[in-house]
């Protein structure tokens, strides 16, 4: 009586093992896509551009106030 018990028990065991291993398989089986480095970081400028930091003209600051 046991041992009709005992296979039928163990096949079963056996049956969710292996599906419990599908399953798994099926969720971790495969690593995520790779991510580039480049996708990683956005460069953008700290502090926006100042189009009069340039306009600085030394020569033109002598002329004006020192002559």
């Amino acid at each position: 009586m046991y041992g009709a018990a005992d296979g039928e028990g163990a096949m079963q065991e056996e049956q969710q093992e292996v599906t419990a291993e599908a399953r798994r398989k099926a969720r971790f089986g495969a690593l995520p896509e790779r991510v580039r480095p480049q996708d990683t970081v956005e460069e953008r400028p700290a502090t926006p551009r100042d189009p009069a930091r340039d306009a600085y003209d030394p020569d033109e600051w002598m002329v004006r106030y020192c002559l």
